[in-house]
C-alpha cells in the first residue's frame, strides 16, 4: 500500500495587536510616540483635582495649572508647592520641544508664579555636648562601632550627605602630611575635596585598621556582634539608622544625617568662615542655600529680645 501523503498544514491566522492594558494608578503611563500623552507624575503625590487628574500632561492648560498650584500652595510648604509646579512647567516645556505643546500656551504657563513664603528648617543642630556622647556611644571595642564613629565624623566633621557617605571607595581617602583628604561626588556628578584634621583623621585610620585595606566600598554592612561583612557595601539607609542607634545610646535626641550636615554649616559660620567657602566645602551650587542654615542671624534676635525686660512681678496667692 502506497505511503499516504501527510495533510497540508493550515496556515496559522495572524496574531490580532493585542489592546493596550491600562497601567497602574501609581505608574507613570507612556503613549505610543504620536499620540500626545506624556509621562504622569504618579497620582499619590500630585493632588487630586476636577478635569485635571485624568488628563494627560498634553491637554493642561494654563487654568488647569492655576487651579493645581492653588491646590499644591493649600497641602505643601512653599518650597515643596514650588518643586512641584516647576517640574509641571519643565514637562510642558519638553512636550512644546517635542511638538506636542502650543508655544502660546507655554508662554502662559510660565507666567504662573511660584507659591511665595518660606518655611524655618525642619532639621536642627546639635550641641557639642551631643556630638562626644555620640561619639563616645560608638566606643564599644567592636569593628561596627569603629566604622559608625567614622559615619558620624564623615556626617559631621565633612558635611557630607548620606548619599555621599555611603558611595565613598576606599580609593576615595588619599592621606596627606597635614591629615586626610575625602574625595567625595555630590549632586550632579559634581567632585570637591573635603579636609580632614587631626581628630577626624584619627577616626577614619582606626577604622581603616579594621577594616583593612581591600578595594571597594569604604563603609561595609555588619552582622550581629559588631563584625563586618567584608566586601558588603553599606546602604545610604544604614547611616540613619546607624545615627538613630547610637543617639538612643547616648540618650540624644532624635537625630537625622542631614542634622549633622546642618551642624557643618552652622559651626562653619559661626566660626566665621566665609559663606562662600562654606557652600563649596558643603557642595552647595548656591550660596542662597547655604544661608537657609545660617543661624546667626536668630542669635542675634535672641540677643536681642533678652534687652527687653517687662515689669512684671508673680503676686502669691492668698
Amino acid at each position: 500500500m502506497a505511503d499516504e501523503l501527510p495533510a497540508p498544514r493550515t496556515p496559522k491566522p495572524e496574531a490580532r495587536p493585542q489592546p493596550r492594558r491600562a497601567l497602574p494608578r501609581d505608574a507613570p503611563a507612556v503613549g505610543a510616540p504620536g499620540d500626545g500623552r506624556l509621562p504622569r507624575h504618579p497620582r499619590t503625590h500630585l493632588p487630586q483635582l476636577p478635569n485635571c487628574s485624568e488628563r494627560p500632561f498634553s491637554e493642561l492648560r494654563y487654568p488647569h495649572l492655576l487651579a493645581i498650584r492653588t491646590k499644591l500652595a493649600e497641602t505643601y510648604k512653599p518650597a515643596t508647592a514650588n518643586r512641584y509646579l516647576a517640574a509641571l512647567k519643565g514637562v510642558h516645556r519638553e512636550a512644546w520641544r517635542l511638538g506636542l505643546f502650543p508655544g502660546e500656551e507655554l508662554e502662559r504657563i510660565r507666567d504662573i508664579r511660584s507659591v511665595p513664603g518660606s518655611a524655618v528648617p525642619a532639621s536642627r543642630a546639635h550641641t557639642k555636648g551631643e556630638l562626644k556622647s555620640l561619639v563616645e556611644a560608638t566606643a564599644d571595642g567592636t569593628a561596627a562601632g569603629a566604622r559608625d564613629a567614622a559615619v558620624i565624623t564623615l556626617g559631621n566633621v565633612a558635611g557630607l550627605r548620606r548619599t555621599e557617605i555611603s558611595g565613598l571607595s576606599l580609593e576615595d581617602v588619599l592621606t596627606e602630611d597635614r591629615g586626610m583628604v575625602v574625595k567625595v561626588v555630590g549632586k550632579g556628578a559634581k567632585e570637591r575635596l573635603v579636609y580632614l584634621d587631626t581628630g577626624a583623621s584619627n577616626t577614619i585610620a582606626n577604622y581603616l585598621e579594621v577594616r583593612g585595606r581591600k578595594p571597594g566600598a569604604l563603609l561595609w554592612s555588619a552582622r550581629k556582634g559588631g563584625k563586618l561583612k567584608a566586601g558588603a557595601d553599606m546602604r545610604d539607609e544604614a547611616v540613619a539608622v546607624i545615627l538613630t542607634k547610637c543617639a538612643q545610646s547616648a540618650s540624644v535626641a532624635k537625630l537625622s544625617p542631614h542634622d549633622l550636615r546642618r551642624s557643618f554649616v552652622s559651626d562653619l559660620l559661626d566660626a566665621g568662615v566665609d559663606i562662600a567657602t562654606v557652600a563649596a566645602m558643603a557642595g552647595h551650587s548656591r550660596v542662597t542655600t547655604t544661608q537657609r542654615y545660617d543661624r546667626r542671624g536668630e542669635e542675634a534676635k535672641r540677643k536681642a529680645a533678652g534687652m527687653l525686660h517687662v515689669p512684671y512681678t508673680r503676686k502669691r496667692q492668698s
